[in-house]
């Protein structure tokens, strides 16, 4: 980054102070010291970039535009690929894709959406990004991701410290820890289980939840911030019920018309 900076002005290279240990809350004090640096300029969005994460030249102002042409958009990104994975297999794809969540990896604020959700709060165990956007749409924001452009990842997520299948594990753990419901985590796990790859990390996912549940360990969100994340994960699975359904019911009908 130093090597940037010295190339373009509008570059200034922040170096906090070495830590002793790592955890979540260290990104949000780096975050801060940058808003820190700029809280003189007149400015309307304030983005977050993990130093992993690489796009095409149009990215950002493919984003800006989404914010010029929605006034109520408070939080905006695009999906992810990780570099290990093929394209179709990104966390966004899929007819019962949540498009209202946007991944930490690369998060773009209106100013004013920042502000009322108080920014970002320091969680040592993670989901600082969740926090974020899942606040700004209990505060009446919209928060999307845009899938006509992508952003690759260069690590599988939660790998930093620990292997595949036990950062699955941890996954399960923050689902709790968010205040995720019960039922929504199975269906999540299983839903991961029905390719052979994915079956050890859809179990994982689960056991780490139950862990956590059993644990009792420590929320950091508020209860009015469980309430309304929970009854989004409860409206979403009655929605994939009633389209399933809907979708059965049609299939009876027209069998007997192709016979």
């Amino acid at each position: 980054m130093e090597c940037y900076a010295a190339v373009h002005d509008w570059i200034e290279f922040v170096r906090m102070p070495e830590r002793t240990q790592r955890d979540f809350a260290g990104k949000v004090a780096c975050f801060n010291a940058g808003c820190a640096r700029v809280k003189h300029l007149d400015y309307d969005i304030i983005g977050n970039l993990d130093a992993d994460i690489t796009f095409g030249a149009d990215y950002f102002s493919f984003l800006l535009s989404k914010f010029q042409l929605v006034p109520e958009l408070g939080v905006a990104g695009t999906p992810f690929v990780e570099e290990f994975d093929k394209l179709e297999k990104h966390s966004y794809t899929g007819k019962n894709a949540n498009l209202s969540h946007v991944s930490g990896g690369c998060q773009l604020f209106r100013r004013k959406c920042f502000g009322d959700i108080g920014g970002y709060v320091p969680i040592k165990g993670g989901g600082v990004d969740w926090m974020a956007v899942t606040t700004a749409r209990m505060k009446g924001w919209q928060t999307r991701t845009f899938l006509e452009r992508i952003c690759y990842h260069h690590r599988k997520m939660g790998t930093a410290n620990r292997g595949p299948v036990m950062a699955r594990f941890r996954h399960g753990q923050e689902d709790y820890y968010v205040g995720g419901h019960p039922l929504w985590q199975v269906v999540k796990g299983l839903s991961q289980m029905r390719q052979p790859p994915l079956v050890v990390g859809g179990l994982m996912l689960i056991l780490g939840y139950f862990w956590a549940l059993f644990k009792r360990m420590p929320r950091p969100a508020s209860a009015e911030l469980i309430s309304f994340y929970r009854a989004e994960q409860m409206n979403r699975l009655r929605a994939i019920f009633w389209r399933r359904q809907k979708s059965t019911r049609h299939s009876v009908e027209v069998q007997p018309i192709l016979k």
